[in-house]
């Protein structure tokens, strides 16, 4: 075969790739205690474009933030599959909250602060229960945080979306108050996934 062919194939096999459509992104619920804190922690993970506040798990519909009786503070997470898979995206998520608590989280407590992951598929269940196990052998301790089949998500008010970057001094009076990067560094030690987060915030 002719150079000159062979490098016009070489090309069009490099536009062919080029063209190749990326990834659509995907989404994935998760209930953490107060979602201020998870928008903020699970937003610092690589793959992660969006993150939006909001209540999922209970029946009513329309919640809000004085009516959601019923409903988990959750919140929906917009990522790359090809950038963090679903997995790894669940251990991020485990490693930024306490999921050795029932009750709900630091000084949260109480069923809407409760812990959850939201699955969509068989997959995604298999996959977050290997994380899940993987956790409580890490830790050493039983795992509160329930797998839940995925349920209609309802976004939050407004004021509450992108609460930690719009209002910064009020969310670090918060979370310094609360205690959560106490509690969940005696948690995990040196393997807090949320001090990136809590980082951010202190030099604020």
């Amino acid at each position: 075969m002719k150079p000159a062919l062979l490098a016009a194939i070489a090309a069009a096999a490099a536009l062919s790739a080029s063209a190749a459509p990326a990834a659509a992104p995907k989404t994935a619920v998760f209930a953490g205690g107060c979602f201020w804190s998870v928008e903020h922690e699970m937003a610092t993970l690589p793959g992660v474009s969006d993150v939006v506040v909001g209540y999922a798990g209970g029946r009513s519909a329309n919640p809000t933030y004085g009516n959601h009786e019923g409903h988990l503070e959750a919140v929906r997470v917009t990522y790359d599959p090809a950038l963090i898979s679903y997995e790894r995206l669940v251990d991020g998520f485990f490693h930024r909250i306490d999921p050795t608590d029932p009750g709900g989280q630091v000084c949260d407590r109480g069923p809407s602060y409760r812990t959850a992951v939201f699955v969509a598929d068989d997959a995604e269940r298999a996959a977050a229960e290997r994380v899940k196990a993987k956790v409580a052998s890490e830790l050493r301790k039983p795992v509160a945080t329930a797998i839940r089949q995925a349920a209609r998500f309802w976004p939050a008010e407004a004021y509450h979306q992108d609460f930690a970057r719009k209002n910064p001094a009020r969310y670090a009076q918060y979370r310094t108050g609360c205690g959560r990067d106490a509690r969940l560094r005696a948690v995990w030690g040196a393997r807090y996934a949320g001090h990136a987060a809590a980082a951010k915030i202190s030099r604020r």
